[in-house]
């Protein structure tokens, strides 16, 4: 089989780096697979896992003719198979670009945290969790498949020396803290709350607490984004009332795995939050409307259901829930390796790359056996008018200055569920 992956953006991020994973451990089990996108820091992970990078032009809105044309020559010009679309914009163009010339399947993934409309229900849709394909079908969707993000246990191992002397050196945590580690793009939708809300609290842990004396934290916050200046404002207020490298701002890093490596305690929602578990780090999940709660065997169903994320009682609330769950593991080594060992063994079980592989091996295979179906002109039309509503609004909330920039992770299925009381 030939196939075309294309990520919605190179830059650095859970949705694009599991695509590329995910694209070799397809290619390893013998088939033809190529990266199509725009330039950007993840081209290195590309290149490092050994796939062919062809290069899409410039987008500009999308979804973008000029991309369309661009993948329907490289479809007919390399015999390609199936085009596999990671979010909204490379799945549209990737179902335009079949009008263009010689037709492939396409197959659509959305690890956003709710699900577009107007992606056709023609094509072959992947989603991230068990509670967004309930929605999907319970929506009438039918062509609709779960894969959890996985973690590529070669590239995260225990067992390895990422660089861990190096970056504690480097960001000056020099041992006399326990060190609790967030890996997460700065955005305003999803993410933003938690991490100012971590920010505030950290060092207000040790105070009042009943585990008694604790020692002092560093929270570590790997990432870039268009909430860095908030970020860094409530960072330098934390470091002026509790001290120098109480909270410490590494930047985006391409390689984040020292980070993940030197944690004590981990912060994290979605794939950063299973790649913390690949180095047997205890794990705090990160939702929002002040939800924190820790991975123990008792509340690892509830995440195989929503993912890694939760909606709590009120983002008010959210200081206390996030001290009470950090406190006790700040207090009690033997607790931290339990929690560990037990997180480092699901991730092992049920959350690799070669167990995902397979899933995603079986999707393609669907998707070539009911390409052409009599029902996928009507179901096109629907989604083009559904786009088109969506653009309409988008621009009247964008004239009226309330735009949303990462609408889909604005509006989580978590959450509507919750305030439908489902």
């Amino acid at each position: 089989m030939r196939i075309v992956v294309y990520p919605h953006d190179l830059g650095i991020g859970g949705s694009q780096l599991n695509a590329i994973e995910l694209a070799a451990a397809v290619r390893a089990l013998g088939h033809e697979v190529l990266v199509f996108g725009r330039p950007g820091a993840l081209v290195a992970r590309i290149e490092a896992c050994g796939l062919e990078f062809v290069e899409a032009p410039a987008p500009g809105k999308r979804p973008s003719p000029s991309v369309a044309r661009a993948l329907a020559h490289l479809v007919r010009d390399r015999g390609i198979d199936l085009v596999h679309g990671y979010e909204w914009p490379p799945i549209l163009e990737g179902v335009l670009s079949m009008t263009m010339g010689r037709e492939a399947a396409v197959v659509g993934t959305v690890m956003s945290m709710s699900v577009p409309t107007f992606i056709p229900r023609s094509i072959e849709l992947v989603v991230g969790t068990e509670e967004i394909g309930a929605a999907e079908r319970t929506a009438g969707r039918r062509r609709v498949h779960v894969l959890e993000p996985p973690v590529d246990l070669g590239h995260n191992e225990i067992a390895s020396d990422p660089g861990v002397e190096a970056f504690r050196a480097r960001f000056g945590l020099d041992g006399s803290r326990l060190v609790v580690v967030s890996v997460a793009r700065f955005a305003h939708e999803l993410k933003l709350e938690g991490t100012l809300t971590a920010i505030r609290s950290v060092g207000e842990v040790g105070r009042d607490s009943s585990e008694g004396e604790l020692s002092p934290v560093s929270l570590v916050l790997v990432g870039d984004g268009p909430a860095r200046a908030e970020i860094e404002a409530a960072a330098s207020e934390a470091n002026a009332r509790h001290g120098d490298g109480t909270v410490v701002i590494t930047g985006q890093l391409d390689d984040p795995r020292p980070a993940y490596a030197a944690a004590d305690v981990a912060l994290g929602m979605g794939g950063s939050a299973l790649r913390a578990l690949a180095y047997g780090k205890p794990l705090i999940v990160q939702g929002e409307r002040g939800f924190w709660r820790t991975l123990t065997p008792e509340s690892l169903a509830g995440f195989l259901w929503t993912g890694w994320y939760g909606i709590g009682d009120g983002a008010e609330g959210g200081g206390g829930a996030f001290r009470d769950a950090l406190r006790p593991l700040l207090a009690d080594p033997a607790r931290r390796r339990e929690l560990g060992e037990f997180g480092l063994r699901t991730v092992r079980e049920r959350f690799s790359l070669e167990r995902a592989a397979g899933l995603q091996l079986e999707v393609y295979l669907q998707a070539l056996e009911g390409r052409g179906s009599g029902s996928a002109v009507l179901s096109e039309s629907v989604a083009l008018a559904r786009y088109a509503r969506y653009y309409g609004e988008k621009r009247a909330l964008r004239a009226l200055g309330r735009e949303r920039l990462d609408d889909f992770n604005s509006r989580p299925v978590t959450a509507r569920n919750r305030d439908r009381g489902a």
